[in-house]
Formats: C-alpha cells, structure tokens, sequence
C-alpha cells in the first residue's frame, strides 16, 4: 500500500473555525510559526489532500503530488494548471486509484481541509492529527473544522471521539495565545 500514514494539519481559532463565513482563512489564523511547522510536514509527505478552497501555497506547492477533492467531477481528472495536481471525486474513485494515478511515491498522506475532506479519513484513521488553536482569534459565524464543532462539540471532543491522543502542548507564539497540540493515534 503506497500509504504508510495519514497525518491531518489544521489552524483554528479559539471557536474551533478553520475560516471565516465567506471561507477564508482571515490573517488572524495566518501565523509564521505555524506556518513552518505546517510547511515542514507537508515537504515530508508525499501527497497532499484538500477541498477546492484550501492550498497551502508557499515555495513548494506547486512540487507536491496533490489531490482536490471535489463532487465536480465524475472521478479523476487531472488538474488544469498544476502539473503534480488531480481533481479527485471519492465517490466515484478510490484512493488508491487516486494515488495511483497520480504517480505518486509511498508516503505519508498529508490532510489540510476543510472539513469535509477531514472526515474523509475518520474511517481510514489518522496516525496523527496537529492542531493549532490561535486563542485571541474568534470567528462567529465560521466554517468549523469538524461538524461536530458546529453541534456543539470541542475540536478536542471530536479528535478523543475516534481514538486520538493529545500529546503535550507546544506553544508557537505565547504573546498571541498560539498552541500546537498533536493529537495521536491511541496504541
């Protein structure tokens, strides 16, 4: 199997919103140390996974195996602009038939949302989850990072819910309230 783990990035703020109502990722989640530690991870897999609204851009993006889940397409389709880039519809394709076709080496699978491309892989179970919470940061009325967020659970509550274990709290930038929590698979 060319998966050898599932590691899932992810920024909020303190409501547990991973963007704003329009679907933005307002600066306020835009922070240096995060993006770093993000940026690492993502050079260390070997495909990265997200909806049609979020890219992690920087110097490598365009370098990195990726696949854009959308319902836009009946099941693969290789992406207009972006060479290392396909269109991926899972109800129509599996992962695997994704990766392959992507051509993609074995690796690590790198999940950065939203949060329908985060439940994706409930099922297919995170190694690992990281979680950055920017505590000064609040966007009412915000796209929340797992739906159960917007029922009512903790980002937190979600993660425990299948499995996952907080490992000690980083913190990235103490004058803006910024922890890193990554939460792993229980053993």
């Amino acid at each position: 199997m060319p998966i050898t783990r599932i590691e899932g990035y992810a920024i909020i703020s303190q409501d547990g919103m991973i963007a704003d109502h329009a679907g933005h990722m307002p600066a306020v989640l835009q922070v240096k140390e995060d993006q770093e530690f993000f940026h690492g991870g993502l050079d260390r897999s070997a495909v990265v996974v997200h909806g049609r609204r979020s890219h992690e851009g920087g110097a490598n993006a365009d370098r990195r195996f990726r696949l854009l889940v959308t319902s836009r397409v009946p099941t693969l389709l290789r992406h207009e602009r972006h060479p290392n880039a396909l269109w991926w519809n899972p109800a129509g394709a599996s992962l695997m038939e994704a990766w392959s076709a992507l051509g993609a080496p074995s690796g690590t699978l790198a999940v950065i949302g939203g949060a329908k491309v985060y439940e994706l892989f409930w099922e297919m179970k995170y190694d690992a989850f990281h979680l950055t919470r920017v505590a000064h940061a609040r966007l009412p009325a915000g796209r929340a990072i797992f739906s159960g967020v917007a029922s009512g659970k903790t980002p937190e509550e979600v993660l425990a819910s299948y499995g996952l274990v907080a490992s000690s709290e980083r913190i990235l930038d103490a004058r803006a309230g910024v922890t890193l929590v990554s939460w792993i698979t229980a053993k």
